[in-house]
């Protein structure tokens, strides 16, 4: 089998298997719904906001900079098992992007963007 049979054999699976569950979940799932599954639940008690009310764009921002810095964390893990292979220039270019990691965290407390009152 060559690599190109398994890579597509991988692909096919990948496609396969979401929707064998989709289908899998239609068909042995409950089918009778009732008013009262259909409302949102939030701890017991009832919902504290409608569906159109909006969150604060603070909520926002920190799962932006989650995400982002989540990212960038997981694109340290090579660097740091690769580090001695690389050498000084992957260790400099490696530096350089924790120190604007740095600058971004830095600069999005300025701006306030951490801040929740």
């Amino acid at each position: 089998m060559t690599t190109l049979d398994t890579l597509l054999l991988f692909a096919l699976a990948c496609a396969m298997v979401p929707g064998l569950l989709l289908a899998l979940s239609i068909w042995a799932g409950p089918k009778k719904t009732t008013p009262e599954k259909q409302v949102p639940y939030e701890c017991g008690f009832p919902p504290a906001q409608t569906e159109a009310a909006s969150f604060p764009i603070k909520f926002y921002l920190v799962a932006i900079i989650f995400v982002i810095f989540d990212v960038e964390v997981a694109f340290l893990f090579p660097w740091a098992v690769l580090i001695r292979e690389l050498g000084w220039p992957g260790f400099v270019v490696g530096t350089v992007f924790l120190g604007y990691l740095t600058l971004g965290l830095v600069y999005a407390a300025k701006k306030g963007a951490l801040e929740w009152h």
